[in-house]
């Protein structure tokens, strides 16, 4: 026993790259902190006592325990493990939110509060410190933000079956001149909504009015009612169930002249491993459920003034 122990002494010094003296001394003043003997000393050897022998089993377990916690705590910090707080805009479609689950899960083991918020409602959490990673539409002011790959979705149109647009293969934006237009509330994106309105203006269609509505079967409503028409990427076109709408068509614009550029978001410095997971699975599910796509060039995520649509 007294080899054995002696022996086991002298690697955990080794291990610990403790030296011989030092290592003594801790355990000395542990003895008079628990204030009981632990190894009997002789000049040629080092015994452990019955007292060490009792203890020595818990010793062991509270010292498993705390490399366990450790190494938690170094999960915790290198972002895999714990709990991260993420949003998505509302306009994501089903399909592609599933796709981002299934693939944040296989990529890390923390558990995800996922948030449906809008971009303006994202921008406030991140400057609250309520949200840790997001996903976003451009332009939007950015920030105090690092931002992963921004991946475009070009919009088409959304309209009633029976009208002279919705046998075209292309809808040009001129050819929409008379029907309203339905739109997301500005204050959930105003730079966004603004942007769409003065792409639509240069296109030569001034919409006769904007109507609000976000909900697919409010918008749904609208456009068979009102005589308006919605512009939506395709994969979220508002067919709830896939099956062809039997009142709706989507069409392509000519010329893809209006987008949805989108990116996921983050704090300034506080990008770690699950962040960058979500990430992944976010660019990754945009691209194969929403034909998502990064542009070549960059397009300016600077902000255009409200104005502009008015001039």
């Amino acid at each position: 026993m007294a080899v054995a122990e002696e022996s086991h002494f002298g690697r955990a010094a080794a291990r610990l790259g403790i030296a011989q003296p030092p290592l003594s001394q801790r355990i000395q003043r542990l003895e008079r902190e628990l204030g009981v003997r632990l190894f009997e000393r002789t000049s040629r050897q080092v015994t452990i006592t019955e007292a060490g022998t009792l203890l020595l089993a818990e010793a062991r377990e509270l010292l498993g325990r705390s490399e366990a916690f450790l190494a938690t705590a170094r999960r915790i910090r290198d972002g895999e493990t714990g709990l991260l707080r993420a949003a998505l805009c509302p306009d994501i479609s089903g399909e592609t939110v599933a796709a981002l689950l299934a693939g944040f899960r296989r990529r890390s083991g923390l558990e995800l509060e996922l948030h449906e918020l809008s971009t303006a409602q994202q921008l406030a959490g991140f400057a609250s410190h309520d949200l840790d990673v997001g996903l976003i539409h451009h332009p939007c002011d950015v920030a105090g933000l690092e931002l992963g790959p921004i991946l475009r979705r070009d919009l088409g149109v959304l309209l009633p079956r029976g009208t002279a647009q919705a046998g075209l293969a292309e809808v040009p934006l001129a050819s929409l001149t008379g029907y309203d237009l339905v739109l997301f509330p500005r204050d959930t994106a105003p730079a966004v909504y603004d942007d769409l309105l003065t792409a639509c203006a240069r296109g030569g269609y001034t919409p006769a009015a904007v109507r609000h509505g976000q909900g697919a079967s409010f918008v749904r409503g609208l456009v068979l009612s009102a005589g308006a028409v919605a512009l939506v990427p395709q994969d979220t076109r508002l067919a709830a169930t896939g099956a062809p709408d039997p009142d709706l068509v989507w069409r392509p614009l000519a010329g893809a002249p209006l987008a949805r550029r989108t990116s996921v978001a983050w704090p300034k410095g506080r990008g770690d491993a699950a962040v960058g997971a979500f990430a992944d699975a976010a660019t990754h599910a945009l691209r194969t459920t929403a034909g998502a796509w990064a542009e070549t060039t960059a397009r300016p995520l600077h902000l255009r003034p409200a104005s502009e649509f008015w001039l």
